[in-house]
């Protein structure tokens, strides 16, 4: 069995990966994959406190932002989807609103 400390340093470096990806990125699609890393890395770090602590809260929380991470998928989507269709670009620097 690792210890917990393993789990909580690959979950940290997961994060990191994520919150540069969001900062060093313009195309969306990256950056909601980059969010998605972000989340999971969370997730990592609640299963392995929640078995670490022998508790099933952590483990019913991962399955809620799980639940949530989906969900924001599917509407950052189309939200991209239609944003290509009025504008034909979706580079994050040129969106300064969403005027229509």
């Amino acid at each position: 069995m690792l210890p917990v400390t393993y789990y909580i340093g690959l979950s940290a470096v997961l994060f990191i990966m994520g919150a540069v990806g969001v900062l060093i990125r313009r195309n969306p699609i990256i950056i909601f994959m980059s969010v998605e890393l972000m989340l999971n890395a969370a997730n990592l770090a609640f299963v392995a406190f929640a078995r670490d602590y022998q508790v099933l809260s952590g483990q019913v929380f991962v399955f809620f932002v799980m639940a949530v991470a989906a969900a924001e998928v599917a509407v950052g989507l189309a939200l991209i989807v239609a944003i290509f269709n009025t504008k034909h670009n979706i580079d994050i620097d040129q969106m300064s609103g969403l005027k229509g």
